[in-house]
């Protein structure tokens, strides 16, 4: 759930900002770019380093090769997108490429929630919850991608 709370508050924040004067968060596609940012850099900090790494490597599905690996490519790519999002001039792109990773990751997902597996010693969000929000994420950066 922490990205969730990270996309809605960093939006909901940012928005109040423009309205309180901030010119470049003057509307809902920055305070958009602003949440979304939050959160990938909430997502991608856990790939490194947090007591997360392990159970995240776990989540690769068993066919993929070198789990880690993966982990820390996707890793990179969310941080470096969440900081793509706040250049208005990489904006774009880096929604698009954000939500073609979401989708690419998502069978991670599943196959987590099939295995039962944990994270951070609680058990993956449920598979239905997770769809849930794997569409609002993704539903997040499109208008970014195609938007203004």
């Amino acid at each position: 759930m922490a990205p969730l709370i990270a996309l809605l508050l960093g939006t909901t924040l940012a928005r109040l900002a423009g309205l309180a004067g901030v010119d470049a968060l003057d509307g809902w596609h920055p305070a958009l770019r602003v949440g979304l940012a939050l959160m990938f850099l909430v997502t991608g900090g856990a790939h490194f380093g947090s007591r997360r790494r392990a159970d995240l490597i776990a989540m690769v599905p068993p066919r993929l090769p070198r789990p880690a690996l993966l982990v820390t490519a996707t890793g990179v790519l969310e941080l470096t997108g969440a900081v793509a999002l706040l250049v208005p001039a990489a904006a774009r792109p880096a929604a698009a490429g954000l939500a073609l990773l979401m989708i690419a990751m998502f069978p991670a997902n599943v196959s987590a929630a099939r295995r039962k597996l944990t994270l951070a010693g609680r058990p993956v969000t449920p598979l239905g919850v997770r769809t849930v929000l794997q569409i609002v994420f993704v539903a997040a950066a499109l208008p970014i991608s195609f938007g203004a």
